[in-house]
């Protein structure tokens, strides 16, 4: 092959040569990249989403533009797909505790068990709780010992749920809601006596007492505090240590779903001052089997 001496240089780098010199010429200036999504907007953004499971991108974005933040649908598609969140017709499904959640502004709950007294004789209590807002930390919950009897026939439960609809209405309750369980000592005249005063009746799921949970947990606390530490002589000495024990668990007993407060404490709220150890003074419950402590 003949050499041309004058290059210097292979065909293959002049031909690189070009390539750079025609993409320099025809290359437009890059265009500034969008500044990344702050923390602080990707916190609102996710916390949107989980309050609202029904808004979609659109929705949170306008929201989000009323609060002076500029944000992109894609951009909030992006931040809620990185945190495993669905789009809203995919996130609208609610959980048990969130729909009680939501509707607890007028849920009544009822629970029915039984006692067995000194003599092997057979006592059922059906009772009722209030509770305005479901595991939030101000609740207004409130036990209603409705009856106790040692035949829970459908005529007594009917008669005792129009019994307490008169003391939930002097109370100032309205309902909204009745949950209970599945036990076939409710009637449909028991539902019926509820949804004539415009109540819901919503019925547990089969095999699922964490459903009815507020009144679950009291049929326990009653057990464990007040019925089975006692030896229990006929109906009117359960009444007595039922009535006994609704004080202390509405006015001062600590509930864990309360952030450790009662519902309805005497007086004003707990002082911030830490109580002097010498200034606490204990009140005996049920000749000592719960005891209260104060400040003197």
């Amino acid at each position: 092959m003949v050499r041309w001496p004058p290059f210097f240089v292979r065909p293959e780098t002049l031909l690189r040569w070009h390539r750079r010199l025609v993409a320099r010429h025809w290359t437009y200036p890059r265009r500034p990249r969008r500044p990344p999504t702050g923390e602080e907007l990707v916190t609102l953004i996710v916390r949107m989403a989980l309050d609202n499971p029904t808004w979609g991108y659109q929705r949170v974005r306008g929201e989000l533009l009323g609060l002076g933040h500029r944000v992109a649908a894609s951009t909030i598609a992006k931040v809620l797909k990185a945190h495993g969140l669905e789009p809203a017709p995919r996130r609208n499904s609610a959980s048990w505790c969130q729909f009680l959640r939501q509707q607890a502004t007028g849920i009544v709950a009822c629970g029915l068990f039984s006692v067995d007294t000194i003599s092997s004789r057979r006592l059922y209590v059906l009772f009722f709780i209030h509770h305005d807002t479901f595991f939030i930390h101000h609740d207004t919950r409130r036990v209603f010992l409705a009856g106790i009897t040692t035949n829970p026939t459908w005529a007594w439960v009917t008669q005792v749920a129009r019994n307490v609809t008169v003391d939930l209405w002097d109370a100032g309750i309205d309902v909204t809601f009745l949950l209970r369980d599945r036990d076939v000592r409710f009637p449909p005249a028991f539902d019926a006596v509820w949804q004539g005063g415009g109540a819901r009746i919503l019925r547990s799921p089969v095999r699922a007492p964490n459903a009815n949970a507020i009144a679950e947990r009291r049929v326990r606390t009653a057990r464990s505090e007040c019925t089975d530490p006692f030896l229990i002589v006929n109906e009117r000495h359960l009444r007595r240590v039922l009535d006994r024990d609704v004080h202390p668990y509405d006015q001062h007993r600590p509930h864990r779903g309360l952030a450790m407060h009662a519902p309805h404490p005497r007086g004003n709220a707990a002082s911030s001052t830490p109580a002097r150890t010498t200034h606490i003074r204990r009140h005996e419950v049920l000749g000592g089997l719960i005891n209260e402590y104060h400040a003197a």
